[in-house]
């Protein structure tokens, strides 16, 4: 998140913006928490985990009418919402206010910054790869500890909300037998199913297990439930141990790549609002209230696309704050071939590669 405010006051101040900072999220912005920020004020955050400027879960529902106040008060243009899923809902609660607060018609871009990876409009946010790099090496750690002892299996329960791109992710990368998520049902026979799986490969020379467990995944089938299953059930052939990664999954220093993409965010949001600015200028002021003047900036596939938060919106379970189409169930299938079930891969998207190809003629 800091390098992408960093991206973003530098080159705002480059565009020739006058950058103000607010502290603590909507909160701030509500009660006047806003101050000046230049290039020098920036210095050195790309490689700081967390938020210099602060968060808050805090909707700006609770004080839309401070907000315009603020908004008229500090003479602000245009909004960078930087966040996770309340940042979007924040961003959706101010367009829904333009009919009320004619203060809000400014543009504004919601850039996606989560270790869940929940917001809709984003193939990825900021922070879930230094999330998915520190969960991946504590497996590996978890499973070396296990070296040279008897067959043991580990439960771990990684963060992410309902959204189970964490589980799935790291336990690819890991190589988990399972990973459980609230997007991929289960019930107790599939838990049968896996136990009796993994009691079979521990009779072979296959010496340690690994079972992710997204942390929402199901009210009922707990870790501790998860846990006291395997341990009963492999009595005998292997000994279980439990892990709860909790907020380490958050803190530390941003991977290069978090921080390359926060700063590649940053960027591409000041020139976009740049852009809006001048479309939205209109006899000496700023009015902005089309569904493109707010949007959400996301990765789809390999590239950066801003997306109305209205049509965004359309794809999304508030109740269990995901996007309703996750691109990453298609990996899930891998995980269980690679953890010798026997089941069939869905290829097609590599049907539909092959398919771009051939009509440029390049396959026949």
């Amino acid at each position: 998140m800091n390098a992408a405010v960093r991206s973003a006051v530098r080159i705002g101040v480059l565009q020739g913006h006058q950058m103000l900072a607010v502290h603590d999220s909507f909160d701030g912005l509500a009660h006047g928490m806003i101050e000046p920020i230049g290039w020098s004020g920036v210095a050195g955050w790309t490689g700081k985990g967390g938020s210099m400027l602060g968060t808050k879960r805090s909707l700006p529902n609770e004080f839309m009418e401070e907000i315009s106040l603020s908004i008229t008060k500090f003479n602000i243009h245009a909004l960078i919402i930087i966040g996770g899923f309340e940042a979007f809902v924040g961003g959706l609660q101010l367009v829904q206010a333009r009919e009320k607060y004619e203060e809000l018609c400014i543009p504004l871009v919601v850039v996606p910054a989560t270790v869940s990876n929940n917001v809709p409009g984003s193939d990825f946010s900021i922070g879930a790869d230094t999330a998915l790099n520190t969960i991946t090496m504590t497996c590996d750690r978890i499973k070396q500890s296990a070296a040279g002892t008897k067959r043991r299996v580990f439960i771990v329960e990684t963060m992410g909300g309902y959204c189970g791109y964490l589980a799935t992710m790291a336990g690819l990368a890991s190589g988990a037998d399972a990973a459980y998520v609230y997007e991929d049902p289960f019930n107790i026979h599939d838990l049968e199913m896996n136990v009796e799986h993994l009691v079979e490969k521990m009779k072979t020379t296959v010496k340690r297990g690994l079972i992710l467990r997204n942390e929402k995944c199901n009210a009922n089938y707990t870790t501790d439930f998860i846990f006291n299953l395997y341990s009963e059930e492999g009595k005998g052939v292997f000994d279980c141990r439990k892990n709860v990664l909790g907020h380490m999954q958050q803190g530390g220093t941003p991977s290069p790549f978090d921080r390359n993409f926060g700063t590649k965010m940053g960027l591409k949001s000041v020139l976009w609002l740049t852009d809006k600015l001048k479309e939205c200028y209109r006899h000496g002021r700023i009015f902005a209230n089309s569904p493109d003047t707010a949007c959400v900036l996301g990765m789809k596939k390999r590239s950066l696309v801003f997306q109305p938060l209205s049509e965004a919106k359309e794809g999304t379970d508030f109740e269990h704050r995901i996007p309703t189409q996750q691109w990453w169930l298609k990996l899930r299938p891998i995980l269980k071939i690679l953890a010798k079930y026997k089941i069939s891969l869905d290829t097609s998207e590599r049907t539909e590669m092959e398919h771009i190809v051939t009509k440029r003629g390049q396959i026949r």
